[in-house]
């Protein structure tokens, strides 16, 4: 006897495979500060059933002065210790740009500058308290230089929880807004929780990245996978997997 009324199954979006925003390489920034730890969290997301690491350090004047050499051959260490482990996963590096006067003044003279993807998406943060005078003169510098700029966790930062009419004004900026999966599980705040959710709601997430800096944030991945605003942000046109 068929049972009409058990509850229909809805098919689960697909799984992220690329991971666009994390804090890997050893001893670089307030990210991790080993290989061992490094390798500890990459098998992690290995079982969640990533394929790819784009990790993105920390760029800021005052605190974490990396260069893109600098960067770039951390990533060729980690990349060297997990082939000998036979850690089958691709690393990639780039780097979350802290909107201050010398990463504004790197646009300004051309510098090289890390970024991913054939759009060259260009990761940058700001402070979490109030909005940066030159932030749209940023986006516009830097769409004018060919970059694609990607603001990591909007929802952190306060000018713009429950601000609306700002982060609006970023979305038809083509500015591509990055939420952390941290962010979805109240990790951070209950704010912060509202903000990501009403975020997936309208549609206004272009990436999920996981800013994982240890392995607790490895695990708080595991647990947002489970939860009902992870599966409704999968069901976006997430740019995750054409990276």
């Amino acid at each position: 006897m068929l049972n009409w009324f058990k509850k229909k199954q809805v098919p689960h979006a697909p799984p992220i495979h690329v991971d666009v925003h994390s804090h890997l390489l050893a001893g670089i920034d307030d990210g991790v500060q080993s290989l061992e730890d490094a390798e500890e969290i990459i098998l992690h997301f290995k079982s969640l059933g990533y394929t790819k690491l784009i990790t993105t350090p920390h760029v800021m004047s005052d605190a974490y002065r990396n260069t893109t050499e600098g960067i770039l051959k951390k990533r060729d260490e980690l990349r060297q210790r997990l082939r000998e482990k036979g850690i089958d996963i691709i690393i990639e590096a780039a780097a979350e740009y802290y909107l201050d006067d010398a990463v504004f003044k790197m646009l300004q003279e051309n510098q090289p500058m890390l970024t991913f993807g054939d759009h060259r998406y260009l990761l940058f943060e700001t402070n979490f308290l109030t909005e940066p005078f030159n932030l749209k003169e940023f986006i516009f510098l830097a769409q004018s230089k060919g970059y694609t700029p990607v603001l990591a966790h909007p929802e952190r930062y306060l000018y713009l929880q429950n601000n609306w009419n700002a982060l609006e004004d970023l979305f038809t900026r083509q500015v591509r807004f990055q939420v952390n999966i941290s962010s979805i599980t109240g990790y951070y705040s209950k704010g912060v929780q509202v903000t990501a959710q009403k975020l997936i709601d309208k549609g206004w997430v272009h990436m999920l990245g996981s800013d994982c800096h240890h392995f607790q944030h490895a695990q708080l991945v595991s647990s947002a996978q489970k939860s009902k605003y992870f599966q409704k942000a999968l069901s976006l046109p997430l740019l995750n997997n054409t990276l």
